[in-house]
């Protein structure tokens, strides 16, 4: 709430009544069209962000025509439990929506919020390669969570994404290069797991003299 009337001095519902006009000139044109709610899951300028504020941003997007919408976590305050909860919440008060989740990793959560809703029944998440993007507007803010940490979770989970890791790892790394410094990919800096095989120690035998 806060951040919005900082930015644009309105609500985000009053944002998004505004967007009615491009709904209908995206539908006309055969575009897609999708909704986000920035700041779904905490904010660092509203001590909380209520169930009852999220769902007029989502009562507000259905009343201009959009059924596509992210719950997003910009500020990186989400948790785990505190997804299911909202997740539970929202699927059952609007079947009718596409729902996706957006997380970013400032605080290390990403990849469990991302399995929290996967065990809440969302199927939809967005991520980055490499992990790179953030928000310049919040303090402190990390990038996105890393696709390849994404991926290797959900192979590690024996969940089929569709999505082959290794392709995945091999463009994040070429990310890398284009961007001159390094990022929050975990699989970037440790590799998968099922790579890792380390040289067993060999039994020392103790020779004594007689």
């Amino acid at each position: 709430m806060a951040h919005n009337i900082a930015n644009l001095n309105m609500t985000p519902a009053e944002s998004v009544a505004g967007f009615g006009a491009c709904v209908e000139k995206a539908k006309a044109a055969g575009i897609g069209i999708s909704g986000s709610i920035s700041m779904a899951f905490g904010s660092p300028w509203d001590k909380e962000i209520t169930m009852d504020t999220v769902k007029a941003i989502v009562d507000a997007y259905l009343k201009v025509g959009v059924t596509e919408i992210s719950l997003s976590d910009a500020s990186g305050m989400a948790y785990p439990t505190q997804v299911m909860g909202i997740c539970a919440e929202m699927g059952k008060a609007y079947p009718e929506v596409t729902w996706w989740l957006h997380f970013h990793n400032t605080r290390g959560l990403g990849v469990a919020n991302i399995f929290a809703g996967i065990l809440s029944g969302f199927t939809r998440f967005d991520a980055s390669f490499a992990g790179v993007g953030g928000c310049p507007f919040v303090p402190g803010a990390a990038g996105n969570v890393a696709t390849e940490d994404i991926l290797h979770m959900c192979d590690e989970s024996h969940i089929d994404t569709g999505i082959d890791l290794d392709k995945a790892i091999a463009i994040s790394k070429q990310v890398v290069t284009y961007i001159h410094h390094p990022t929050d990919s975990y699989i970037l800096r440790a590799g998968k797991a099922k790579d890792l095989i380390l040289e067993v120690p060999k039994k020392r035998v103790k020779h004594e003299s007689k």
